[in-house]
């Protein structure tokens, strides 16, 4: 690999205002309010992400998760514009090939979100289906993160070969959006992870 300085933006999960406001003020580089209880993209009410949004400073992004995959395409579709009209910036999709996410992405490319973005998730301990990074980014995405459904099961390097995650990247920035890592993370991972040179690494732990 090339002998270059790398780094990421730092993505902090919280799952309410004393975190998101905790992990803003150590410089977090986006806020992501998400509901780990609920499963690996489990989503917290809205009030409490329409909390966290009014207690982070403005010039810090704030993203949330809508939960798990499901194959219920209305039922996603309402999730995301509930969670967009909760003045969030990001919101993460979660994306499977078994849960229709073909169409989801088609919908989705007609759904009027206003000015926020879109990030798909990928659950790689569920099956890698890199196929659907060049349908996110023709669908409008602004990014996708790879992550882990079974925290058990260790953290995503653990679970995940490094010529697979270097292909995830790959084909990420390859459909013009940028990559991000989670699932399980911990900083003894970061120096070899920023070698795939992802543009996000997401944390809960931290």
């Amino acid at each position: 690999m090339e002998n270059v300085r790398r780094t990421a933006r730092l993505l902090a999960s919280v799952t309410n205002e004393t975190e998101a406001l905790l992990c803003a003020h150590l410089a977090a580089d986006i806020i992501d309010a998400k509901n780990p209880l609920q499963g690996a993209l489990g989503a917290l009410p809205v009030p409490t992400v329409k909390a966290i949004r009014a207690r982070v400073p403005r010039h810090v992004p704030v993203s949330a998760t809508i939960g798990d995959p499901t194959g219920d395409i209305e039922a996603t579709l309402r999730a995301a514009e509930a969670m967009a009209a909760a003045g969030v910036d990001i919101v993460k999709i979660g994306l499977s090939a078994k849960s229709g996410a073909a169409l989801l992405l088609r919908r989705l490319a007609q759904t009027h979100l206003g000015d926020v973005l879109l990030v798909g998730v990928l659950l790689a301990d569920q099956g890698l289906e890199l196929e659907l990074a060049k349908r996110a980014g023709d669908a409008g995405f602004a990014g996708l993160m790879l992550d882990t459904a079974d925290k058990k099961r260790g953290a995503l390097p653990d679970v995940v070969p490094a010529a697979a995650l270097q292909a995830f990247v790959s084909a990420t920035h390859g459909a013009n959006m940028f990559a991000g890592f989670a699932g399980s993370l911990r900083a003894e991972h970061v120096p070899d992870l920023l070698e795939f040179a992802p543009d996000v690494l997401g944390f809960r732990g931290g």
